[in-house]
């Protein structure tokens, strides 16, 4: 068992606009946080791993290549490996649980 102690929104440095901390990596999967003020951008690249957004604050939308939702607290959502997908309109400070399968960068 592994108990992930950080996990959770953190204060977002003066200047930057999203914050990614990784909290758990192991060779099938890795875990992390993923933060957004409000007004501030995602501006990710498509990964080459599958990926499940678990939303525990917050509210935004997300736009991907298969459609775009709204997001909020308790929102669980499924990307494929490669789909290009951001959050924007961050109306309220957005505390995403990121899991990936196999573990981020694996596939590169």
């Amino acid at each position: 068992m592994h108990v992930v102690r950080a996990a959770g929104c953190f204060a977002v440095p003066e200047g930057e606009l999203n914050q990614y901390r990784e909290h758990l990596r192991v060779p099938d999967l890795s875990v992390g946080t993923y933060c957004i003020p409000v007004g501030g951008k995602d501006g990710q690249q498509p990964h080459t791993e599958d990926e499940v957004y678990v939303v525990v604050r917050g509210r935004a939308r997300l736009v991907a290549e298969s459609g775009e939702a709204e997001v909020g607290p308790g929102s669980v959502i499924y990307l494929p490996a490669r789909e290009a997908h951001e959050f924007t309109d961050v109306s309220e400070d957005l505390s995403v649980v990121v899991v990936f399968a196999p573990a981020e960068r694996s596939r590169r």
